[in-house]
């Protein structure tokens, strides 16, 4: 693995709540503007620069990416972010619900993602992947990160708690969540010329969160290298920008499914229809959270039900057979209710970790929905073995939280 510090772009220390903003792609074009409301420091006019237009303005629009471009050089411009004289690494922390995890700010390098060596575990779209890559272009800039993990490393572990036992350059909490954000500048030479000794010896990083992003990031450099005929290797476009975190401190949220109904058949009839490839065991209407591998939570008609695979219905020799992702879709969606394609049959929503259970419950009380299928899940182990096999997890699978807070940090391809 190749990483190396750089130049970043950064709100003044007194600025950087103001300036920061969750990922673009968790929020709608209506709750930018509503979180961006009265507040022109606001990322958001950046990354969704939608915002900055009449209400029911195509994101796509060429002007919508030209404003991008044009609030990125305004931000610059008034000092809401600023570049660093010399070339760091950083560190960010992120606190939710008593738990901080650590990650090492850095420039990855292009090549591994387009060989490989940064591994992804999620099909991309094209059209998602283009329209980040035109973002991309249009800055000339990285201006939000990618989620990496990485197999912990105590030595590397070491260097980012010292680090981070000093005084921060940011320390917030978020007004909306409730997350705290710390950050750090490593300006130690002795640490940044160990730190990518370090990750050189690395065989391999991990995409947790942010396969479009990743995507779009090493498309553009690859790009540019093929466009510049005196290329040399060591320019800003060769990498990209990407926080990474130790395995062992991310935190998988379960991803969890609701349905519109039950493709013909009445409520006994598809819990008849459960038992056989199910126990199925009626838990009451208390929120039933499954408590191991191969074991569901189904709410219907009112009831939460425990739903146990019965023998032989995983395969746990196969990284993807023994998902419970692979094996509701198989048994429940596909068998039962034939939804087969997860990314494009409307009767399906899917509803992150984070909004909890009772959001599962509420979306089937109100009518919306017929039924709700909640997951144990995703394991980080099993997230490495199938990137490492070069398998690919079925859609809606892994749901990390907390997500990483945009605008602290911005990498220049220049």
């Amino acid at each position: 693995m190749k990483i190396k510090p750089f130049r970043g772009i950064r709100p003044p220390r007194a600025l950087a709540k103001q300036v920061s903003s969750r990922p673009y792609d968790v929020l709608n074009s209506e709750e930018a503007r509503a979180e961006a409301a009265g507040n022109e420091m606001s990322l958001y006019h950046i990354i969704k620069p939608e915002i900055n237009f009449p209400e029911g303005t195509d994101e796509h629009d060429e002007r919508v990416y030209q404003a991008a471009r044009e609030q990125f050089d305004k931000f610059r411009e008034k000092g809401w972010l600023v570049q660093d004289e010399q070339a760091h690494y950083y560190v960010y922390a992120q606190t939710m619900d008593g738990r901080t995890q650590y990650g090492l700010v850095v420039a990855a390098w292009v090549e591994d993602y387009m060989e490989g060596r940064i591994k992804k575990h999620e099909l991309t779209r094209r059209d998602k992947e283009e329209d980040r890559m035109k973002h991309v272009r249009v800055n000339n800039a990285n201006v939000e990160p990618v989620f990496f993990a990485y197999p912990h490393h105590a030595e590397l572990d070491g260097i980012v708690a010292r680090v981070a036992s000093g005084e921060p350059e940011y320390d917030f909490v978020s007004d909306l969540d409730g997350f705290g954000h710390t950050f750090w500048v490593i300006r130690d030479e002795q640490d940044i010329a160990r730190i990518t000794e370090i990750v050189s010896a690395m065989p391999a990083m991990y995409i947790a969160d942010g396969h479009h992003r990743s995507a779009a990031a090493a498309l553009v450099g690859h790009e540019k290298k093929l466009q510049n005929p005196n290329h040399r290797g060591d320019e800003e476009y060769n990498y990209f920008l990407a926080v990474c975190f130790p395995d062992d401190q991310l935190h998988i949220m379960d991803y969890n499914r609701v349905v519109k109904d039950l493709n013909g058949m009445t409520e006994e009839q598809f819990l008849e229809a459960l038992q056989a490839d199910f126990e199925v065991e009626d838990k009451g209407s208390s929120v039933y959270r499954p408590e191991g591998l191969h074991v569901f939570a189904l709410y219907l008609g009112g009831h939460w039900y425990k739903l146990t695979a019965k023998p032989g219905r995983a395969d746990d020799n196969d990284p993807i057979g023994v998902l419970d992702v692979t094996i509701s879709s198989n048994l429940i969606l596909d068998k039962l209710l034939g939804i087969k394609d997860l990314r494009s049959d409307k009767r399906i929503d899917f509803v992150g970790g984070i909004r909890g259970l009772e959001e599962l419950s509420r979306r089937v009380d109100s009518g919306e929905m017929k039924m709700a299928l909640a997951l144990y899940p995703v394991t980080m182990q099993q997230l490495i073995d199938i990137a490492d096999t070069g398998n690919i997890m079925p859609p809606k699978t892994t749901w990390f939280e907390p997500k990483l807070r945009s605008g602290l940090v911005v990498h220049e391809l220049v």
